[in-house]
């Protein structure tokens, strides 16, 4: 009887503990395989201007372990553009105290192109809000790209060959800029080998070969230049100087259509949004078709499902084949995404026209200063000032059904709380 009792016991033990194993590991494959993850506006969320905003930095480095891993996937999910990636992620590594990783150069850019993702791929820019076919189409033919920064070189990273910045593209035309003579500042003509060392923004003779395309990346600098010339290119079939006739206007795009957005100076200011009104009225003037175009960027749901996409792929990879089904990919979905922005028409609205899993949340240090959330696209987590902790916070949020904040760095205590991480 005894002999009996000690061998069930020895049988209970050792099934206990391969049960005890398996809910360890499955706990394990839990704790590592996020399921949640995070998209960064930058302008008014992260920096304002060259400055961190809303305890920006402390908020990331929670994000990463203490042997500084990433244990929480994220990415910056920003309209504004014009830097090279491997730039802008320097950039930020140095601003936030953080590793920013940028996509893996061209190889990766080229794969994107053909629909891979690369893995350290953590911005979602140009290359993700304009359609891939659109690179394809345009690869080898004569386009004109136009805004603050390099934004040649940026269209250049992502494979078009024959793309020319509209500074450089107005220096080909004599006195095409009538108040050239008159302004005080110089642009920059070609390239910065020093900090460029491949020369991938080529010299073309474009006085007689006409634009396909115009892309406007970023901001434009001189805003009256750049719609002089845009309608000179626009109107006339592509080629400026050529008389008005009934030439098909070349295909326009602009990267985002933000109207205002949060810089270094306290008050809003205008965006490529603006820039696209203050165009369109022009052209619309003095031509007698309306002005054609297509715009990119957020509230593009285009651009938050391939936000997702990129999430899956800076999930680490704890599946242990025993737990695979068959056809899985090992990149299970997400049960929440979360979308922190300070716009609510372009933050909000987008992660709204999304839908599931995207979760949005707002904050007061950039566009949105309302003390209530907003009326018209009004956040899951709105934005207002409260002196709480964050259990306290979130112990508010379960019994109001809304939360309240004011920075990111509140929201991601908010959001690790709500992941029961600590």
């Amino acid at each position: 009887m005894i002999k009996r009792t000690l061998a069930a016991t020895l049988r209970f033990r050792r099934r206990f503990v391969a049960l005890v194993k398996i809910n360890l590991e499955i706990s394990v494959i839990t704790i590592h395989r996020s399921s949640f993850g995070i998209a960064f506006d930058i302008d008014g969320v992260i920096l304002r201007g060259k400055d961190p905003i809303g305890g920006s930095p402390q908020a990331l480095r929670r994000l990463y372990g203490d042997s500084g891993n990433l244990n929480v996937p994220f990415l910056f999910l920003t309209n504004g553009g014009g830097i090279p990636e491997s730039r802008r992620a320097s950039e930020l590594s140095e601003l936030l105290g953080v590793k920013i990783l940028p996509s893996q150069g061209n190889a990766a850019r080229a794969d994107k192109l053909k629909g891979a993702i690369p893995k350290e791929k953590w911005f979602i820019d140009l290359v993700d809000l304009f359609d891939f076919q659109i690179c394809y189409l345009y690869e080898n033919q004569l386009i004109v790209a136009t805004g603050k920064g390099e934004p040649a070189v940026v269209m250049s990273e992502y494979g078009f060959k024959k793309v020319v910045s509209l500074d450089e593209y107005a220096s080909c035309f004599e006195n095409i800029d009538p108040l050239a003579q008159y302004k005080k500042w110089t642009t920059k003509q070609g390239l910065d080998t020093s900090s460029h060392p491949l020369n991938t923004v080529p010299r073309f003779d474009v006085s007689s070969e006409t634009v396909k395309a115009v892309f406007v990346v970023s901001d434009p600098v001189d805003w009256g230049r750049d719609i002089q010339i845009l309608c000179d290119v626009l109107r006339c079939g592509g080629l400026p100087g050529q008389e008005n006739g009934h030439q098909p206007q070349p295909p326009l795009y602009f990267a985002a259509d933000d109207l205002e957005y949060q810089a270094a100076f306290p008050s809003k200011r205008l965006g490529m949004g603006a820039f696209r009104i203050a165009l369109e009225s022009v052209f619309n003037r003095i031509h007698y078709n309306p002005l054609e175009y297509v715009c990119f960027g957020k509230p593009n749901p285009f651009v938050f499902k391939n936000a997702e996409a990129m999430l899956k792929q800076l999930q680490p990879s704890y599946y242990s084949d025993i737990f695979k089904e068959p056809g899985d990919s090992g990149l299970p979905s997400f049960k929440t995404l979360y979308m922190i922005g300070d716009n609510p028409s372009v933050d909000v609205k987008g992660a709204q026209q999304a839908g599931h899993p995207w979760f949005s949340i707002l904050t007061r240090t950039g566009v949105f200063r309302g003390k209530h959330n907003h009326a018209e696209f009004p956040a899951d987590l709105a934005s207002q000032t409260m002196k709480l902790s964050a259990c306290c916070k979130l112990i508010f949020i379960n019994m109001m059904g809304s939360h309240v904040i004011d920075t990111v760095e509140e929201a991601v205590d908010y959001i690790l709380g709500r992941e029961c991480i600590s």
